[in-house]
């Protein structure tokens, strides 16, 4: 494929038989029951997505014409099961492989973050060979994955993967201040000042009270 269009199910789809191939071998390829649960997972998403059967099987269809993902009929079973082809079509395997799943399940990272994260999908050496894998990635034609621009306040610059295009970037911009704005801080400056008089007078004539009592 010349682009990657892929949408935010075909991608999750994708992630999840890259993942589960590594973590359940001895279940995979997945049914869609099992894939449905997959891409549904509260932990280990980013973002948590609620598909649903036909959003899976529109999401395989798609795939499969694409040719990134087969379907498998065991012997014996009435249940078909899905795989993706991704070493045929993208050439990718290993460490390549656990990267860009790691990035198609929980968006945009860092490299440190990808090792820490990919657990028993792959037992990466260091965050030396995760960069190597992501600037391999990044060098395919077309690209998969692309270094982003450092955000405002971050230590480390984030990659993410091309599957569904450019990726949109959050605009980080410091809040802009006008006279309404510096009215209002003003204001709640001065309410609070006269609160905690008003709580000092409070107490002050609490103790004279107890006082009196006491005489």
């Amino acid at each position: 494929m010349d682009t990657h269009q892929l949408d935010p199910a075909e991608v999750r789809v994708l992630g999840c038989l890259i993942e589960k191939q590594a973590l359940n071998p001895d279940t995979y390829p997945l049914t869609l029951n099992t894939l449905l649960s997959a891409c549904n997972q509260l932990t280990s998403r980013e973002p948590v997505l609620s598909l649903s059967d036909a959003d899976i099987s529109a999401a395989l269809a798609s795939l499969m014409a694409q040719k990134l993902v087969a379907e498998r009929l065991p012997a014996g079973s009435r249940v078909a099961k899905y795989e993706h082809r991704l070493p045929y079509v993208w050439n990718i395997e290993g460490a390549r492989m656990a990267v860009l799943a790691m990035l198609m399940l929980r968006g945009p990272q860092t490299p440190a973050e990808i090792r820490t994260r990919s657990g028993r999908i792959y037992a990466f050496s260091g965050v030396d060979e995760v960069e190597t894998a992501l600037q391999a990635l990044a060098d395919k034609y077309p690209p998969l994955v692309v270094h982003l621009p450092r955000q405002p306040g971050a230590r480390e610059a984030r990659w993410a993967h091309l599957l569904s295009g450019e990726p949109v970037l959050a605009a980080v911009t410091a809040p802009v201040r006008n006279e309404d704005d510096e009215a209002i801080v003003v204001g709640l400056t001065g309410r609070v000042a006269a609160l905690e008089a008003e709580v000092a007078a409070l107490k002050t004539r609490l103790s004279e009270l107890e006082a009196l009592i006491a005489d």
